[in-house]
């Protein structure tokens, strides 16, 4: 019964993880493929993936409120799990902002960073897909200094975009929505590391 309930939660932050692969690839379509009169339309697809990911989180945390024992501690697999549908839910909010700020044009720095969400979230996804087996896995801590490359990366466009914009546009309703959005495409990033950042915290809980 043990190994079947460790199971669940593994196999749950797997699911988790795949719906913001999804969500990221979803985005990185719509950005790609820009028509912002089609972006309605998007954001109930966007959101059908979202709501999936919620109702995998409530699963995991209906199943705390019952289990005798799991097989971490029950504050990580709740913070992991939260983790995961933040993520989720950040990328669902960067489609939100080319929406609600009437966005017209794609910028190429744009098309960058959320080519760095798809890295960031297929990366986060093999750190998560390794937890099963941490005290196993000769991979798992490499894949996780893979991941903070990545944002560092990240890092660095963001920067690169914010220059770029607060220097050569002299529109001032075009850089505050810019500067909104770059944020929350950096913030997508982030979190792709602090998933990666909690499981290595749980690895090193737990070795």
């Amino acid at each position: 019964m043990a190994r079947k309930n460790d199971a669940f939660y593994f196999d749950a932050f797997c699911a988790c993880a795949d719906y913001s692969c999804q969500a990221a690839q979803l985005l990185s379509k719509i950005m790609h493929e820009f028509d912002p009169d089609a972006i309605e339309e998007k954001i109930e697809e966007m959101h059908a993936i979202e709501q999936a990911a919620d109702e995998k989180k409530h699963e995991i945390q209906d199943a705390l409120t019952t289990a005798f024992v799991t097989p971490i501690e029950r504050e990580d697999i709740a913070e992991l799990s939260d983790y995961l549908d933040t993520l989720t839910d950040r990328i669902e909010g960067v489609l939100h902002r080319l929406y609600f700020d009437n966005i017209r044009e794609m910028r190429p720095d744009a098309l960058k960073m959320v080519e760095m969400i798809v890295r960031g979230c297929d990366a986060m996804r093999e750190v998560v897909g390794e937890l099963a087996q941490f005290k196993k896995s000769k991979t798992l801590r490499q894949r996780v200094v893979e991941l903070n490359s990545i944002e560092e990366e990240a890092d660095a466009l963001y920067m690169r975009a914010m220059r770029e914009l607060h220097t050569t546009c002299t529109d001032p309703i075009v850089i505050f929505t810019w500067h909104e959005t770059y944020s929350f495409l950096e913030y997508c990033v982030d979190y792709c590391e602090h998933v990666a950042d909690k499981i290595d915290d749980i690895v090193m809980k737990n070795s």
